[in-house]
């Protein structure tokens, strides 16, 4: 299994630091366990600046950096071992392990934070933490705070500058390292097949949940703890609902589904896209749907680059969509007006795209100073463009409704354009039903 080496963690809390003002401390804690009912846990997964921090996998911690502290820059608080909860709940890294595994300058049991924490505090003059994200954590924080304070008159200095970390981390997290992008080509490669093997195994008459079986054990298979996300399997009138979850339906023939799925690996997401007729063979008017979609994301490619800003492959996307739709009869006009006054949006009313990476719709800012942000190198993000045709909606003929198609794959912006993460995975029409085809023919 491919995962971020010990040493691109130091070094991401070491340029973190390096950006810090002098005499100050951040503060961190780890991701809560989430309840999912009465006593049992969701799947525990690390919050993602935790993580992108110090890869520490457990709950109940908290990491603080104190640049030039010279007993360790890095200290972390953690569970202690201890023999009976970890035969139930299994093993813990401990003091020890946070300091010889992941690479701990300093580290205290997490029961001794209140004793131990203020006194780090103490004397700093800024306060970098996550705020608002964790309110119980930032209650803890303030306690620490005013404890310091009540002794200010025996001498005590408490901070007087509280910053939020966000900033200063999320655009750390735009720009993928050698080590993240080996690891997201991974999980692409990982959810490539799973869309593969969920397009082999369609037929009439299973449900949609079937092929999300099939996802999901592609994704388990090949080392994914989970998806990155809930996947969303949706045929028929279900694939023009954009956050369709129930993923129940059965699949009919002459039917479209849609099928929005990645998985994690090293807490990275990818995110895919395609859509496939569930017999097999598009109809004319889902080809004629889908290859305009499919226009629209190769001319979005091309938008990406060094040299380009972050919504030119949307407008690209707007552009071609929008007079495809004149071309086929959807909309009536001049193509031009109709995108001025957003006439497209009753058919694609999402934007091309997202940030990528620790998270699904990944931190960091679209627009620098009103800009839009311009694209460089090492960003990754997804481009998706997508067309819905309601079947409520009576301004068209019946035979294009209920057709929703959406195609997304993951890019990141190299040198020369940009680098197709999830290929793998067949676009054009006769690919997919040729594909489709070997799978049936082999089955019979």
């Amino acid at each position: 299994m491919i995962h971020i080496p010990k040493s691109e963690y130091a070094r991401r809390r070491k340029a973190l630091m390096a950006q810090m003002e002098p005499n100050s401390i951040a503060i961190l804690p780890a991701a809560a366990v989430a309840i999912r009912n009465r006593d049992v846990e969701h799947v525990y997964r690390q919050d993602s600046n935790f993580q992108y921090l110090s890869g520490f996998p457990e709950p109940q911690a908290v990491i603080v950096l104190i640049p030039g502290r010279v007993h360790g820059e890095y200290v972390l608080f953690c569970r202690e071992r201890n023999v009976e909860r970890e035969l139930w709940d299994g093993l813990r890294a401990g003091q020890e392990g946070a300091i010889s595994d992941f690479g701990a300058d300093d580290a205290f049991p997490i029961t001794d934070i209140d004793d131990i924490l203020p006194g780090l505090i103490e004397g700093r003059d800024r306060v970098y933490s996550a705020m608002g994200s964790n309110p119980e954590f930032d209650r803890k924080l303030m306690e620490w705070i005013n404890a310091i304070r009540s002794k200010a008159s025996l001498g005590a200095q408490p901070p007087d500058e509280f910053v939020a970390l966000d900033h200063l981390l999320h655009d750390m997290r735009l720009y993928k390292s050698a080590a993240e992008l080996k690891v997201m080509r991974h999980a692409a490669h990982i959810s490539a097949r799973a869309h593969v093997r969920a397009m082999q195994a369609s037929r009439v008459g299973l449900h949609e949940y079937s092929l999300e079986a099939e996802l999901d054990y592609e994704f388990r298979k090949s080392g994914a703890k989970m998806p990155a996300y809930g996947s969303i399997v949706a045929s028929g009138d279900n694939s023009c609902i954009l956050h369709y979850q129930e993923n129940d339906a059965l699949l009919k023939d002459g039917d479209l589904v849609l099928i929005d799925a990645g998985c994690e690996i090293d807490c990275y997401a990818s995110d895919i896209s395609r859509t496939f007729p569930v017999n097999g063979r598009f109809s004319p008017e889902q080809k004629a749907i889908y290859e305009l979609v499919l226009a629209a994301q190769e001319a979005a490619f091309t938008q990406i680059a060094p040299d380009k800003h972050w919504n030119q492959a949307h407008e690209a996307t707007v552009q071609v969509i929008t007079a495809g739709l004149v071309e086929l009869g959807l909309l009536q006009g001049d193509v031009q007006e109709l995108i001025a006054s957003e006439a497209y949006k009753a058919f694609y009313m999402h934007r091309a795209g997202h940030w990528l990476g620790l998270d699904v719709h990944d931190v960091g800012e679209y627009k620098v100073g009103g800009e839009w942000r311009v694209l460089e190198v090492g960003m990754t993000l997804t481009v998706e463009p997508g067309i819905y045709i309601s079947p409520n909606n009576l301004n068209v003929a019946k035979k294009w409704r209920g057709i929703g198609v959406r195609i997304e794959d993951d890019v990141v912006v190299t040198k020369n354009g940009c680098e197709i993460l999830s290929g793998d995975v067949p676009k054009a029409v006769a690919e997919i039903e040729a594909l489709m085809a070997a799978a049936r023919s082999s089955a019979a």
